[in-house]
C-alpha cells in the first residue's frame, strides 16, 4: 500500500516560533494497484500521479507520498509532522523549544543525554530548567521514590 500526507500551511504549531510550515493534516493509504503514466502505483514511489490521485480523489489539497519504512522522505509522516520542501523531507514535531535540528534532521537537546541512572528507569527533559532528569521506581511500596538531575560539568546524576 501507498501512503500520502496531505500538507497544509500553517503558523508553527508547537508555538515556538511564528513562522509558517507546511504541516501534515492526514496520512491516507491508497491501493498500489492505482494507475500512473510509469505503470502501478507501487512500483513508482514518489511519482507525481499518485499526488494528483490523492488530489482528485479529496477534491482537492496538497499531497506528498510518505515511506511507511522511511526509504524516502526522512521518516513516515505523522500528523503535525512538518514537511520541508526545500530538502523534500518529513520532520517529526519539535518537541521542546530549546532543541535544535541536527544535519540528519533530527531534533537534539541542548544537553546530550546521558546514560539511564539505572536500568528500569528512564530520562525525561526538563524544558524549564533545560537538563535530563530522571526518577528512580522502588523496588517495594516500603522506598521512597528517587528524583535526580543530570550534571553535564561533572557528568553525574545529581540529588534533586
Amino acid at each position: 500500500m501507498a501512503h500520502f500526507a496531505e500538507i497544509e500551511q500553517k503558523t508553527d504549531p508547537t508555538g515556538f516560533t511564528s513562522d509558517t510550515h507546511w504541516i501534515v493534516k492526514r496520512v491516507i493509504v491508497v491501493d498500489n494497484g492505482i494507475s500512473t503514466s510509469n505503470g502501478a502505483l507501487g512500483d513508482n514511489d514518489m511519482h507525481e500521479d499518485g499526488e494528483t490521485w490523492c488530489k482528485t480523489f479529496f477534491n482537492g489539497g496538497e499531497w506528498k507520498q510518505t515511506s511507511y519504512h522511511s526509504k524516502f522522505r526522512n521518516i513516515f509522516a505523522g500528523m503535525g509532522f512538518r514537511y520541508d520542501d526545500v530538502n523534500d523531507i518529513f520532520i517529526q514535531k519539535q518537541p521542546f523549544a530549546s532543541w535544535t535540528l541536527d544535519s540528519s534532521y533530527k531534533w537534539k537537546a541542548p544537553v546530550t543525554e546521558p546514560a539511564l541512572y539505572q536500568t528500569y528507569n528512564s530520562n525525561y527533559w526538563d524544558e524549564d530548567n533545560l537538563r535530563w532528569e530522571t526518577v528512580t521506581n522502588p523496588v517495594d511500596l516500603e522506598e521512597d521514590w528517587i528524583y535526580k538531575y543530570w550534571d553535564p560539568n561533572t557528568s553525574t546524576w545529581i540529588d534533586k
